[in-house]
């Protein structure tokens, strides 16, 4: 039954009965054998089908919520009886929104120092693809902001408080000031994420608080190309107090407090909320609050 509601989930995820069997390394005539046979265990049909996948039925989504559930149950149990016979191991997957990925060795380098058999895999993700990930199984946990836009039924740790600073070269209108206005920000030439990132939904709303409508001319969903752009002189940022304390070595950027207000928001580690937790996961979250209070 676990074995065919794990093929049910990634059918789920992946929409499409081909990349769902790869995904579960089997066939896809196994792959929709086992789907078939999982309707006739439950009564259900869960599946519409077509020529190709055509999405689940009510039924159908009535059962992969269940199905997640008992899966990463399964999984918590399976890895904690790992960890009784040969301490915590495997891999932990980690989804980390842009513009924490400066500050996220400062978790995972005490985490693997105290459970050196732990891999970590760090991925860069917008929010939503956090959250999307942790409920489809596809992700163990993730660093986002907790305090912005809802986060859903997730488990939370506070990590630190991010402040924001324009990111500038020294050239630049404004780069000798000790501190700026959000108003005058908005009257430089910016270079931003892009949309479907938190942060630049976060910025928006600090610069629309002044009245102004600002479009950038560059946009990237990586924080490098942002400060490649602002290397030239041309653009400025708008970027997390940590990020800018990375290039600012030197005399190549300046790194400017922004004020009125000094905005700040909270990031931290979200997980599923379950009532079964691996040990890898219990060892991350006891991690993150010791990182909370070192903060």
């Amino acid at each position: 039954m676990i074995d065919k509601l794990e093929m049910f989930i990634a059918l789920a995820n992946e929409r499409h009965f081909g990349r769902a069997a790869e995904v579960c390394g089997v066939t896809q005539p196994t792959l929709s054998s086992a789907i078939r046979q999982l309707e006739d265990q439950l009564g259900v049909q869960l599946v519409f089908r077509g020529s190709r996948f055509q999405g689940l039925t009510p039924e159908g989504e009535r059962v992969l919520e269940r199905a997640r559930g008992i899966v990463g149950d399964m999984r918590a149990l399976k890895s904690e009886m790992k960890a009784v016979r040969s301490g915590l191991s495997g891999t932990l997957r980690l989804g980390v929104i842009p513009t924490a990925l400066p500050m996220v060795a400062d978790l995972t380098g005490p985490f693997t120092a105290r459970h050196p058999n732990v891999r970590v895999a760090v991925y860069s993700r917008t929010s939503a693809e956090i959250l999307s990930g942790i409920e489809r199984l596809e992700l163990d946990a993730g660093i986002t902001y907790l305090d912005n836009e809802p986060l859903g039924r997730v488990a939370q740790v506070p990590l630190y408080t991010e402040f924001y600073r324009l990111l500038c070269a020294p050239g630049m209108p404004l780069a000798n000031r000790a501190h700026v206005t959000w108003a005058e920000v908005a009257e430089l030439p910016l270079c931003l994420l892009t949309s479907d990132m938190q942060n630049r939904r976060i910025v928006n709303q600090h610069l629309a608080d002044t009245g102004a409508m600002v479009t950038p001319q560059i946009e990237s969903n990586s924080t490098i190309a942002l400060i490649g752009h602002v290397l030239t002189g041309r653009w400025a940022s708008v970027v997390p107090t940590k990020l800018a304390q990375m290039f600012t070595g030197g005399d190549r950027l300046r790194a400017i407090p922004i004020v009125e207000p000094e905005a700040e928001h909270v990031v931290g580690l979200v997980t599923a909320r379950r009532d079964t937790v691996t040990p890898v996961l219990t060892a991350l979250l006891m991690e993150a609050e010791r990182f909370g209070v070192r903060r």
